[in-house]
């Protein structure tokens, strides 16, 4: 989520026809889901487990996007820059429709969606949700300057970081039941690492003009 002027564009690929665009497949495919397997635990299970995925594309598009395109200029990640509030901003609606089946099935079936999760869990989840909220709410240009450059930058600062931290921690605690989260985890630290390299060349190459 940035705070740099996206002008309006047309096409489903660009500016806000790209957030559009993503908020339409997210919907169309958890009800898809609901529809064929059912309005049910497993129907509600297969949209939480699909939209963490999608969750996670998005999150790490949007928080890669200014570090891709300082390492490797080019269309693609020039792309990325170009939209990542959109991308930002599906992130949070991709969360949003994960949180209503969260509920839906906590409502359904809480023998299920108590074995699934625990009050500390829904803490850690809860803040990260807040900052989320936050996040997607300041993404506008009206907002930034209402907060003003300095605050909005702290915000969106430690709010990403929290984001990033919280899918480390929710998939890293799930390592032990399946392998297969490991790559989440994975995936948040590469793209932690390669802001880091990001930095680390801008800072340089800001050294040697002056």
């Amino acid at each position: 989520m940035t705070a740099t002027t996206t002008t309006a564009t047309n096409g489903w690929a660009e500016g806000w026809g790209l957030f559009w665009t993503l908020t339409a497949a997210l919907a169309a495919m958890a009800l898809g889901f609901l529809f064929v397997i059912g309005w049910d635990t497993d129907g509600y299970r297969m949209v939480i487990r699909t939209t963490a995925r999608t969750s996670l594309v998005l999150f790490l598009a949007a928080f890669a996007a200014s570090a891709a395109f300082k390492l490797w200029p080019g269309p693609f990640t020039r792309w990325l820059r170009r939209n990542r509030r959109q991308l930002g901003l599906g992130f949070a609606m991709s969360h949003f429709i994960h949180a209503l089946a969260i509920i839906a099935l906590w409502q359904t079936d809480p023998g299920t969606f108590w074995g699934l999760t625990n009050p500390k869990s829904i803490v850690t989840g809860g803040t990260a949700y807040v900052f989320i909220a936050l996040l997607a709410a300041t993404s506008f240009d009206r907002m930034v300057k209402a907060l003003g450059p300095k605050a909005w930058g702290r915000l969106h600062w430690w709010g990403v970081w929290i984001v990033a931290l919280s899918f480390i921690f929710t998939n890293g605690k799930r390592i032990p039941v399946s392998g297969w989260y490991a790559l989440p985890v994975v995936l948040v630290v590469a793209v932690i690492v390669l802001r880091v390299i990001a930095g680390r060349k801008q800072r340089r190459a800001a050294a040697l003009v002056t």
